[in-house]
């Protein structure tokens, strides 16, 4: 039997401690990883042919910081899918790394837990919104009126303009586009953020905030794109669905690889 390939991560960090400790955590959850104290030493190692599976990049850095090494990795066709670890929490930051091509942005305050639930979802289920397949091929586009959501790259649009989505909010997204004017429970997005049974703080129901505050800044994202996006609808007391766009009929289509015309964002 092939034993499974160990996913390879990249950490560029120039805080010893942090590196150090990171990167014996993540080697303990069966992951290889390659460290770098600043940017240069990272893109040497591409340039000489090395490559890895996810990067997780600190943003203050002397010299290169990490915004600029993701733009230098992206202008030299370094595709490596990106997340950026740092203390900078104001959404500016956020937007930022989205826009220039990461997938997920996480403060270093986050438990170990939550960085390892963001990289398993790039792993595995991010592609298909946390959906099990069964071995069939999953769809490279899924469009539902005027959200196109492309599964390669965990990219959604909204008429036709980017919104910059972490990771967790496009397969929150996701979830709910996939089963329009059905309702979703709170416990399913939550378990689609956190995994199955993760225990929530603050009482019994305390996941319901921290579902609410996730559904609030993808409901923000959206009105950026377009004032008048009022499609997420609340199920008060049990959860959210991807409700009826207002003037648009239900038109959805889910496109598989093959099928689709290559298109450049």
């Amino acid at each position: 039997m092939t034993e499974p390939a160990v996913t390879r991560i990249a950490l560029v960090d120039d805080d010893d401690l942090f590196r150090e400790s990171l990167s014996l955590n993540l080697a303990d959850e069966g992951y290889a990883v390659e460290t770098f104290d600043r940017a240069p030493p990272l893109l040497e190692f591409f340039a000489a042919g090395k490559t890895v599976d996810i990067a997780l990049l600190d943003w203050r850095m002397p010299g290169m910081d990490g915004i600029d090494l993701l733009r230098q990795m992206r202008a030299r066709g370094i595709d490596v899918p990106v997340i950026f670890l740092t203390v900078l929490s104001d959404e500016i930051y956020e937007e930022a790394a989205l826009a220039g091509g990461a997938l997920d942005f996480v403060e270093k305050s986050r438990s170990l837990s939550i960085l390892l639930k963001r990289i398993r979802l790039i792993q595995g289920g991010a592609k298909s919104g946390g959906e099990e397949g069964g071995g069939a091929a999953q769809p490279a586009l899924r469009r539902l009126g005027s959200l196109e959501l492309r599964l390669e790259n965990s990219r959604a649009f909204w008429k036709g303009a980017r919104v910059d989505l972490t990771l967790t909010e496009f397969n929150i997204v996701s979830l709910m586009a996939a089963q329009p004017e059905q309702d979703v429970s709170y416990r399913q997005i939550y378990d689609l953020v956190h995994g199955k049974d993760f225990v929530a703080g603050f009482g019994p129901s305390g996941y319901r905030a921290n579902v609410r505050a996730f559904i609030k800044r993808i409901r923000q994202k959206f009105r950026a794109a377009d004032s008048a996006f009022d499609c997420i609808e609340n199920y008060p007391g049990f959860g959210y669905r991807w409700g009826h766009e207002a003037g648009v009929g239900v038109v959805t289509a889910e496109i598989g690889p093959s099928d689709r015309a290559v298109r450049a964002d």
